[in-house]
């Protein structure tokens, strides 16, 4: 569902542009609201949340598909924690629906998808990796990487229960907004993805802004 948001960027006390392929790590409080905005449009932001306080409690994108019985998320979707916890609820939404069963890409399933010779390509896996090695204060280690949300990704299920990937419904400038239930730790790989319509074969940066 298409809603606006009523926050001025220039009211942000936090402003981030994040480049294609690189990755964004950032801890927002309870009662803050993060914006991440689709700068120039057909881009996939990957992103993983978890308890500040306690890693080992985390986005679950299962929990949150049964307790709002919808496969897709958008404004007024609550993000429920692997322990059934309200973790963020998205406010403002002017996309319209986001994926959360996709995945995300890794070199393995870059080659199972495609060709042997994309397995050298860079995947948001790696950002994640790069992101838990490069800073080691949050706890995290790689069996944290579990359920991510695909926001501004289109990933239709067909009648036969298969997933596709296509073209992006978003455009520049496109957002969603999620106002935090908890102290989250934010985990994104802008998606640097060129062998899937999920980026329009052209990643590009996204922007994140952050209010209390």
């Amino acid at each position: 569902m298409i809603k606006e948001s009523q926050l001025k960027a220039e009211d942000a006390y936090f402003t981030k542009s994040v480049d294609a392929g690189d990755y964004f790590i950032y801890q927002i409080n309870a009662g803050d609201t993060i914006r991440i905005v689709d700068s120039k449009g057909n881009q996939a932001a990957d992103t993983l949340f978890y308890n500040a306080n306690d890693v080992s409690e985390r986005y679950s994108a299962m929990d949150t598909i049964r307790e709002q019985g919808a496969l897709y998320l958008t404004s007024g979707s609550m993000l429920k924690t692997n322990l059934n916890q309200d973790m963020l609820e998205i406010v403002a939404d002017t996309c319209g629906r986001h994926d959360t069963v996709g995945g995300a890409c890794a070199t393995e399933s870059n080659t199972v998808r495609y060709d042997l010779e994309k397995r050298c390509m860079h995947a948001c896996r790696d950002s994640w990796m790069l992101a838990i090695q490069e800073n080691e204060m949050y706890g995290l280690s790689k069996s944290d990487i579990t359920h991510n949300i695909n926001f501004f990704m289109n990933v239709p299920v067909t009648q036969e229960g298969k997933l596709t990937f296509e073209d992006g419904i978003s455009a520049p400038g496109k957002y969603v907004e999620l106002k935090a239930k908890m102290d989250t730790l934010v985990l994104i790989s802008n998606c640097p993805q060129l062998n899937n319509p999920c980026n329009g074969y052209n990643p590009t940066p996204i922007e994140v802004l952050v209010w209390s």
